[in-house]
């Protein structure tokens, strides 16, 4: 299989992507039902964005230390801490779409002015980047995946990751500013 993908590694990364958008876009759209799931105890679905805030933290860690490894020419620990990296944003992913299916995008709860000069901006930044990071992120890991170290410097590996994990650690981080805006200060 890694051979096959290996040599279809944009049109793979193309079909994650489109995957991964639809479940988040049919989810916060209303467009997958929540009588699909099942109905986890509300203490559960209530802690879901704050373990999220958690795991978004550690993510713009494990981001920031996979950057600094792979600048000391660390290629195992740089390794280990994108593949920790993307557990973490999946479990994410999964805890953040379930939430959405059952219970619809949190309403900001502060004063108007903030949500549209403030919070709205932020949020958009926040969806754009993830949006735009999806395909950049499973096309550096596809890499990784099918291609030996020695093989890496002859891709776009090292050029796309490095997008990649700036866009990943802004985005991260204005997660954490509407986490705070939604949780924290309102």
């Amino acid at each position: 299989m890694q051979h096959r993908v290996r040599e279809h590694i944009p049109a793979t990364t193309g079909l994650l992507t489109a995957v991964s958008l639809a479940l988040v876009f049919g989810a916060a759209l209303g467009a997958i039902p929540g009588t699909v799931l099942p109905r986890a105890p509300g203490w559960f679905v209530d802690a879901i964005p704050h373990v999220n805030a958690v795991l978004s933290a550690l993510a713009i860690g494990t981001i920031a230390g996979g950057i600094h490894a792979i600048r000391r020419g660390r290629v195992g620990r740089h390794r280990a801490l994108m593949l920790i990296t993307f557990s973490l944003f999946a479990t994410f992913l999964v805890l953040y779409l379930y939430r959405i299916v059952l219970e619809g995008p949190a309403a900001f709860p502060g004063p108007e002015t903030v949500y549209t000069y403030v919070y709205l901006p932020i949020l958009a930044i926040h969806v754009l980047l993830a949006i735009l990071t999806i395909p950049l992120v499973y096309y550096v890991l596809l890499l990784a995946w099918t291609h030996s170290v020695a093989e890496l410097p002859s891709t776009r590996h090292a050029t796309v990751g490095r997008v990649a994990a700036a866009l990943w650690l802004i985005s991260f981080t204005l997660g954490e500013v509407v986490y705070a805006l939604l949780y924290l200060f309102y």
